[in-house]
């Protein structure tokens, strides 16, 4: 099997699930019982909380579990709009955001907060422009995430914050997409809250981070005991844990050295690509993206059949988000950025990781041209 669907999740690495086997067991107490069986795992939490902190460039303080991106993401924007709901009701966030953020930001308006959503240009980045002119005195909340999970554009985050920093008004980031995958400090994006998950990063499903800037007002969503500060309750996952502070530890020392690998096999695939296969175009190529992902349009043939296609070959690529999988619609991403739904429908994404190697592109080239060849030939589109 050739895997190149990384954005979706990635393979725990050995290493990880060794740091994580103690915690299975033999140090397997509640962390919050007071005897020294229960002190051993609150301990390994703490440990893992420095380390993350450490690697973010924070203080741990500032670092709260949780169990995936999407309650990371929940707690940011639900958490910061009900504290700040006296002061405000205004939202604003961009078109392509992940569903995590998209359908939160739904909800809240079901609940009467106003959401700004703001569009994006051909190659999918967001004006700063654009989103200075959607600020209003209400506004309590600007939410963006840093690299797409579609097609890898990154946005002018940084720029963002400055932006709004200025304002007075929170500024949360997904960088789920990034976070250990290319070289950066977490608190050198200016954000007040920043969301990533573990097992995007060969780490376990089931534990994420939400980081939480000092002072920062947010109300729990999750109601119980006082874990995490309060701010998230609920007995600690203390395996999953002490993975993801080793997987992000370890993801974060290769970045720079797997940013610039990760970059040639990527371009290598997409110049190969365009060259074999008429009619193909990459999404999003004119803007600035993280090094391990391609986003492809090809004429006249679905992006579902390709896919199909490629599994038969061995071979694992996705439409998009792992997250929409079996919606009729296409990606939502693909159509902010102009595309038809035909266009948008015959796309795949196509992402590299720790494990992907030049023989997998090459192999992954031929098998594409080939499948392209028969879909085309049989294509009513």
């Amino acid at each position: 099997m050739i895997y190149l669907d990384y954005n979706a999740t990635t393979p725990l690495d050995h290493r990880v699930l060794e740091t994580m086997l103690p915690y299975l067991e033999n140090d397997w107490a509640n962390p919050s019982s007071p005897y020294r069986f229960g002190s051993r795992a609150r301990l390994a939490v703490e440990k893992a909380r420095n380390q993350i902190a450490e690697y973010a460039g924070c203080k741990p303080d500032e670092i709260v579990f949780t169990s995936s991106g999407t309650e990371s993401d929940n707690l940011a924007v639900r958490g910061a709009a009900y504290a700040l709901s006296s002061r405000g009701k205004h939202i604003i966030t961009t078109a392509i955001e992940h569903h995590a953020v998209l359908n939160t930001c739904k909800a809240l308006e079901n609940e009467g907060f106003r959401v700004t959503y703001l569009p994006v240009n051909s190659s999918g980045t967001v004006s700063c422009r654009e989103l200075d002119k959607s600020i209003t005195p209400e506004t309590i909340l600007v939410t963006v995430m840093h690299a797409n999970n579609e097609t890898g554009v990154l946005e002018p985050v940084k720029e963002i914050a400055d932006l709004v920093q200025k304002k007075n008004i929170l500024f949360h980031v997904d960088a789920v997409q990034t976070a250990g995958k290319i070289p950066y400090l977490l608190c050198e994006l200016g954000a007040d809250l920043i969301s990533f998950s573990g097992h995007k990063l060969h780490g376990p499903k089931g534990a994420a981070v939400l980081y939480v800037h000092e002072g920062t007002p947010l109300a729990a969503i999750i109601t119980g005991g006082l874990q995490e500060r309060g701010f998230r309750a609920g007995t600690e996952n203390v395996a999953g844990i002490v993975g993801l502070a080793h997987a992000f530890t370890l993801a974060s020392d290769s970045a720079e050295r797997e940013f610039k690998r990760l970059q040639d096999l990527r371009d290598r695939l997409e110049d190969s690509i365009l060259a074999v296969i008429p009619g193909s175009k990459i999404n999003g190529a004119d803007a600035p993206r993280i090094p391990n992902t391609t986003n492809i349009s090809f004429d006249s043939v679905d992006g579902e059949s390709i896919v199909l296609g490629l599994d038969l070959e061995g071979i694992c690529v996705s439409t998009g988000s792992a997250c929409s999988t079996g919606e009729p619609e296409p990606s939502h991403v693909l159509v902010a950025m102009g595309l038809t739904q035909k266009e948008a429908q015959g796309s795949v994404r196509i992402s590299l990781g720790r494990d992907t190697g030049y023989k997998d592109i090459e192999t992954t080239i031929e098998a594409l041209a080939a499948v392209i060849r028969r879909l085309r030939s049989i294509s009513s589109l």
